[in-house]
């Protein structure tokens, strides 16, 4: 038995002990699927988070939480006779086969060798359209989780729309759309009674989503841009409140004019820091 294949039994194991109905833990006893899913994607993003700090080993312990999550499921659904994690597991392996043809060759031929990522993407692509297809539902934007986050989910359904050509043809359109769209806020906003006005909503819904096929097409991803804003945003702060309180100033205190000032105060110092 390999370290791999023993680590992988004893997770097993404990899992199956902590959901023991008689010695298991009173806490993992009460969970579902619907109670653990939102730690799942927690988890989801924490690996994210360590992978953007390049820290080794708090990227290890990120990826052992989230593979523990995915034990977790594999037991309630054991439990219910529903699968087991060897199921899971065989599933994963067989479809990495399947939409690699360039590597497996299913009749056990040479396979073909793809020689560009692009290639490759494309053969990825394929196959996807044809398990869609044989699941009765052939829509380009099949299968794009309702769960995502807002802006990866509307460049996921951006993506899939311009495979089959519906997509502006440079990123000069879509920066027009989004001038469009911002218009449409701001009649929206002079027309109702209150900002968030249901019409208000879905037109800066709109602006959002024409930002995100903005992104597409300057090959920026969405998502990682505002994490970074976020990020900065954080980092900016911070260092406002560290500088107020240098200043014996009581943030609830400040007036506008006094938070732009540390606002300038901390992007200063972090232009000195190289940030």
């Amino acid at each position: 038995m390999t370290d791999a294949e023993g680590a992988t039994r004893a997770l097993l194991e404990l899992m199956a002990r902590l959901r023991d109905p008689e010695r298991g833990c009173p806490w993992d006893l009460a969970q579902t699927f619907k109670t653990i899913a939102p730690y799942t994607i927690e988890e989801a993003y924490e690996v994210a988070e360590a992978i953007d700090r390049g820290e080794p080993t708090q990227l290890r312990d990120e990826l052992g939480d989230l593979l523990f999550q995915v034990v977790f499921h594999a037991r309630m659904a054991q439990e219910r006779g529903w699968f087991d994690f060897a199921a899971v597991a065989t599933a994963i392996r067989d479809k990495l086969v399947r939409r690699h043809p360039h590597v497996f060759a299913a009749d056990g031929s040479p396979a073909s060798r793809e020689t560009t990522a692009q290639g490759v993407l494309q053969t990825w692509e394929d196959q996807k359209a044809l398990e869609r297809a044989t699941k009765g539902d052939e829509s380009a934007l099949a299968d794009v989780p309702h769960a995502l986050p807002g802006l990866t989910r509307a460049a996921k359904l951006g993506k899939r729309a311009a495979r089959v050509g519906f997509d502006w043809s440079d990123a000069g359109q879509v920066r027009e759309k989004v001038a469009e769209e911002l218009a449409e806020v701001d009649a929206a906003l002079a027309a109702a009674s209150q900002p968030n006005a249901p019409e208000v909503v879905e037109e800066l819904g709109d602006l959002l989503f024409a930002l995100t096929n903005w992104s597409l097409h300057l090959k920026i991803d969405a998502e990682q841009a505002l994490r970074a804003a976020n990020a900065k945003f954080e980092r900016r702060f911070r260092r406002m409140e560290a500088l107020a309180r240098e200043q014996g100033q009581a943030l609830s205190t400040l007036t506008f004019g006094q938070w732009e000032s540390l606002w300038r105060q901390a992007k200063r110092s972090e232009a000195r820091q190289g940030g």
